[in-house]
């Protein structure tokens, strides 16, 4: 019996260290352990995610914000490395994924594009209105449509005219007294030419003693018939238009300048244009005139230059798109930046340049003063030194990440001089 008790006690026995060693192995935690694991949570450093718009946001990874859906910014909460207390100090890593690009400024000669939009138009210089020279009645048209082509000289109407009758009788008279009475003769033959009748035609009629009851209108230019101002039949006084010609083999093309563009064209600038009917053709020429005067309605000026147009390829009331590189010499050699690097807030334009002296990514607002926009840059007047590196890209998550902060940004004005 004693034997039996004995064996029982080292059984719990032996069942009581079992136990204290189990749980001795479940929740010691060796000292070396810890050491690594607090070494571990010393030197990881999480990037934290957040919207520029709604700070509460946070997440571990890049992505859109689930309320604006604005890309996320990275948040950095170490600024121990920062040269200057006003500069914003971002991780490589978050540089990388928010896509910050930088690059060096630089001096260049700075060329404006210039669009321009208008039409083309005959010159007007060519324009010639064929009038009646005496008053009649149209008998007939000889041109008889508008579009049509006619020559120098060429005969556009048959004019009946009791006056033109008369003076004709009245010269037949006179030339019976012409050696008498020299002055008459040529009296009545001034008239005549002063009707716009050639001498042929007068000698004809002097020659032969018959009178021409209808007499030709004459072209006196060669072009296009514009316009068509009368019928068959009409009754027209001595000076009205009946046809307007104008010569297409040289046109105006005319745009319209704005105001704020009009400082960097020049008479003498080459102006490339393309036609809107006439796609895979370039056309060039040179301003040949700026008018001095602004509409007041379009609040623009017309700019003009003078086509060849030999071909007829080009013809009036055509739309036309035109580009001039204007080279700013007021600004020459000035410092060009691109205009993604600016950000602007309300009268201030601003950049931010990174920091010399700093292997990490360290930036800082910086105020500039801007000049003319040449296309997708600016033409930079104070405020940077060539040489100074800035964000050209990702500029507003920067800024966003200089406002999270406290910072020195694009609202925030604390900015120290």
């Amino acid at each position: 019996m004693k034997k039996l008790f004995s064996n029982k006690a080292v059984l719990y026995g032996l069942v009581a260290l079992g136990g204290i060693f189990i749980g001795w192995l479940f929740f010691h935690t060796p000292h070396t352990k810890g050491v690594i694991q607090g070494n571990t949570t010393v030197n990881s450093k999480s990037i934290i995610w957040t919207c520029a718009m709604h700070p509460q946001i946070r997440m571990n990874h890049p992505g859109k914000c689930p309320i604006c859906g604005m890309e996320l910014i990275p948040l950095n909460h170490d600024n121990a490395g920062t040269i200057d207390p006003d500069a914003i100090h971002l991780s490589k890593e978050s540089v990388e994924l928010a896509n910050v690009l930088t690059m060096i400024v630089t001096r260049q000669k700075p060329i404006k594009d210039i669009r321009l939009y208008g039409k083309v138009q005959a010159d007007e210089r060519s324009l010639q209105n064929q009038v009646a020279h005496v008053s009649g009645r149209i008998e007939k048209l000889l041109v008889n449509f508008t579009g049509e082509s006619v020559q120098k000289g060429q005969a556009l109407a048959l004019l009946y005219s009791p006056e033109l009758v008369t003076a004709q009788q009245e010269l037949l008279e006179a030339a019976k007294t012409k050696q008498s009475q020299p002055e008459i003769y040529e009296a009545a033959k001034d008239r005549l030419r002063q009707w716009m009748l050639p001498e042929s035609q007068i000698s004809a009629i002097e020659n032969s003693g018959i009178i021409q009851d209808k007499v030709e209108i004459i072209s006196n230019t060669s072009g296009i018939i514009m316009s068509r101002r009368v019928n068959n039949g009409d009754y027209i006084s001595q000076g009205a238009v009946l046809f307007e010609v104008a010569d297409l083999s040289k046109v105006w093309v005319m745009f319209d300048a704005y105001e704020s563009d009009i400082q960097f064209l020049q008479k003498g600038n080459n102006l490339e244009f393309t036609v809107q009917a006439l796609p895979g053709i370039n056309f060039s020429g040179r301003i040949s005139f700026i008018d001095p005067v602004i509409d007041p309605l379009t609040r623009v000026a017309k700019v003009r230059i003078e086509a060849d147009n030999r071909s007829g390829k080009l013809k009036p009331e055509m739309f036309v798109t035109g580009n001039v590189k204007a080279m700013l010499g007021e600004f020459k050699d000035q410092i060009v930046i691109p205009r993604s690097a600016v950000l602007w807030t309300g009268r201030r334009s601003i950049v931010y340049v990174k920091q010399a002296g700093s292997n990490e990514p360290v930036f800082k607002i910086r105020e500039i003063g801007l000049g003319p926009m040449l296309g997708n840059s600016y033409v930079i007047t104070d405020g940077l030194t060539e040489g100074e590196e800035i964000v050209t890209k990702g500029t507003f998550s920067v800024d966003a990440s200089a406002q999270l902060d406290g910072k020195p940004s694009m609202m925030n004005h604390g900015e120290r001089k």
